[in-house]
């Protein structure tokens, strides 16, 4: 018998959403499945969309034109299911993150310092010892993305913030602020399977970090201030096959930035 096709509108979770999903039998046995990336405004084509069984997507709103929620789910046959994935994205652990473009994983605190034009050793020195909590309100920062994720969650039956709120002090929930770790994923889809009616497999609880060669480190005062339970000033985290402490992390931000290099990322690989 030949498979329905399941279509995977989503950003980078949407791969490892796939895989969880294909790990169930009966969930392997009914669908194939294309995943189409929503954040490069990758096309669906009109063929796939008619042909499509399962829809899972991400909601994006009429502002993304032909590839908003609700114009794709209007191009779906009658027939087929539809269903809002989420789109998970968490602040607390780097407050100070900023999606300004032109270098990778941006930090606010960081960059108020480097502006002032002060030395590397200056600027990494203020940024480890001066109280964060004088410049910055971390309670009101972690409330906000809470209440941003209220809002996105609110578009899907599955629901994860009441996770991350009791469990992101104990365990590590997220590599980067849109990198969730296997915890969620694993959650994510085992919810999906259910909402269509499909028994999550045992071997779903265990599959590894998705996301494994970058884990964006913490600093230690954040942690400190929101009691983590993984994180302080020795952890030792996965900077693309080298394991980094914060300290070590910040030093080569700054570098990167004080000598112009745009690509942090291929920085961090070399360092």
């Amino acid at each position: 018998m030949s498979r329905e096709l399941c279509v995977i509108h989503a950003n980078c979770q949407g791969e490892p959403l796939m895989e969880r999903l294909l790990a169930c039998p009966g969930f392997a046995a009914r669908y194939e499945c294309r995943l189409f990336t929503n954040y490069v405004r990758e096309p669906i084509p009109a063929s796939v969309l008619e042909g499509c069984g399962l829809f899972l997507y991400q909601h994006l709103g009429p502002g993304w034109g032909e590839l908003g929620s609700d114009f794709l789910r209007s191009r779906l046959p009658e027939s087929a299911r539809s269903l809002c994935i989420p789109n998970m994205f968490f602040l607390g652990y780097w407050p100070f993150w900023n999606s300004e473009p032109g270098f990778n994983y941006r930090d606010g605190a960081l960059e108020e310092l480097i502006a002032k034009g002060l030395s590397g050793e200056e600027i990494l020195t203020l940024y480890l010892r001066s109280r964060l909590t004088d410049r910055y309100d971390l309670a009101a920062l972690l409330e906000q993305t809470f209440a941003r994720e209220r809002e996105r969650e609110a578009h899907t039956p599955v629901k994860y913030v009441d996770l991350i709120e009791r469990e992101f002090r104990g365990e590590r929930l997220f590599n980067t602020v849109n990198h969730p770790g296997p915890r969620l994923l694993n959650h994510m889809a085992a919810e999906v399977l259910l909402h269509l009616e499909l028994e999550p497999p045992e071997n779903l609880f265990s599959m590894p970090d998705a996301f494994p060669e970058f884990v964006q480190p913490i600093h230690p005062q954040v942690a400190a201030f929101h009691h983590l339970e993984f994180a302080g000033p020795d952890t030792e985290y996965e900077v693309y096959g080298k394991k980094k402490t914060f300290v070590q992390y910040a030093a080569c931000y700054i570098e990167a930035r004080l000598a112009g290099i745009e690509d942090f990322i291929g920085y961090l690989q070399v360092r």
